[in-house]
């Protein structure tokens, strides 16, 4: 049985590596996405401090559409270009916000969200995937560190996903 490990870091790189190392164990031999995605959500959710979302929107072709989570209930679809998650699927780069009431078009699925981060997941063929989509209740819990960490442990999730 795998259980996420409770531990002090010294830094948030470092904790982003062991988390890296901790995604790459669970997703180890799995070929299904929806479980994959199911225990990486839980496994940020658990780890990070100050979080109160973590969860993918998946591309169904024509939109984002909620996929596994951890947090309360969440807005179902989201267009593509619309708020931080579809504007990180359609620019295809992460959106690090200080406070998403400054962002334009931001769309608020939970009022005590305060500050996110999307990453864009696209597949080895080029093709959208979705996005992994983290809140925070802080405003500016999220800072160039957790981009290049979330960016790595997104990373990680993308090579189970293209075997």
């Amino acid at each position: 049985m795998f259980e996420v490990a409770t531990q002090t870091y010294a830094s948030k790189r470092e904790h982003y590596e062991d988390l890296c190392a901790q995604a790459r164990g669970i997703l180890a031999g799995e070929p299904d996405l929806i479980a994959n995605a199911a225990n990486f959500a839980a496994l940020v959710f658990n780890s990070l401090p100050d979080l109160n979302w973590a969860g993918f929107y998946l591309f169904d072709g024509k939109e984002l559409v909620v996929g596994p989570f951890q947090g309360k209930p969440a807005c179902v679809r989201i267009a593509i270009g619309r708020g931080v998650c579809g504007t990180a699927a359609q620019m295809r780069q992460t959106q690090l916000v200080r406070d998403v009431h400054e962002f334009e078009g931001h769309i608020a699925c939970d009022a005590a969200s305060n500050s996110e981060i999307v990453v864009p997941l696209v597949k080895a063929d080029g093709s959208l995937l979705g996005v992994w989509d983290v809140d925070s209740p802080l405003v500016a819990r999220f800072d160039d560190e957790d981009r290049a960490g979330m960016e790595a442990l997104c990373a990680v999730f993308m090579e189970a996903v293209n075997g």
